[in-house]
């Protein structure tokens, strides 16, 4: 056994950890900013280094494919996560005592007032 499986394996490892945290905030945070945090944070990092003890693996050209899905995903996560909490922001599904500051809400006043 290298020193280069010991890695892999616990990139692996932890990675299944991260993703295992983050299902669980998934079912267990009371509300969808919280939630939003444990779908986007935790599986993203899980993801990469699940990717990565992968790529330590395999021949290198198939390690620069697994590069390009890390890249896919860091790109769109914060994507969609900005798209579901704006929807659930004015859909009334975020717990207003919970908003230190209401941006959002400041922006959506600014943009009704326009003629």
């Amino acid at each position: 056994m290298s020193v280069l499986d010991v890695i892999s394996a616990c990139c692996l490892v932890l990675g299944a950890l991260s993703c295992l945290l983050g299902s669980i905030g998934l079912l267990t945070f009371p509300d969808v900013t919280a939630r939003l945090q444990a779908a986007t944070k935790p599986q993203t990092l899980g993801l990469i280094l699940v990717l990565i003890g992968t790529a330590l693996q395999l021949d290198f050209h198939y390690s620069l494919a697994l590069g390009l899905v890390a890249l896919f995903q860091v790109l769109t996560a914060p994507v969609l996560a900005q798209l579901v909490g704006r929807a659930a922001y004015r859909t009334d599904s975020i717990r207003q005592e919970n908003l230190v500051v209401d941006e959002m809400g400041e922006r959506i006043g600014r943009e009704s007032d326009r003629p």
